[in-house]
């Protein structure tokens, strides 16, 4: 069981920022319900998990830290960034379209 290979242990790395991303993003804004809560952090995990290493390599090359810091933590960073942000974009289009706001193109009628 000590025995994680170097795969292993980025996986668990990306597990924990998704996980941190989607706590905070639920603690930030808090939901209205259960069912809010549980998408919201299911897709704050989804997207940490497939666009954890990608956000956290372009986060690294743009703070110029990516030769001073490990993989792990690159893992790390990406993913708590992918699924904070996950829920902001998904919020935004949530508020936007019930608010009439770009929603209204959308509705047949008037």
């Amino acid at each position: 069981m000590t025995d994680f290979n170097e795969a292993a242990w980025l996986w668990v790395a990306k597990g924990a920022g998704a996980v941190a991303g989607s706590a905070i993003s639920l603690a930030y804004i808090l939901p209205t319900g259960r069912r809010e809560a549980a998408v919201r952090f299911a897709v704050g995990l989804v997207c940490g998990l497939v666009f954890g290493g990608t956000a956290g390599l372009k986060i690294a090359s743009e703070l110029g830290i990516e030769k001073l810091i490990g993989a792990g933590e690159t893992a790390l960073m990406g993913a708590a960034a992918a699924s904070l942000c996950a829920w902001w974009a998904l919020g935004l289009l949530q508020r936007t379209f019930s608010n009439g706001g770009i929603g209204r193109l959308f509705r047949s009628g008037k």
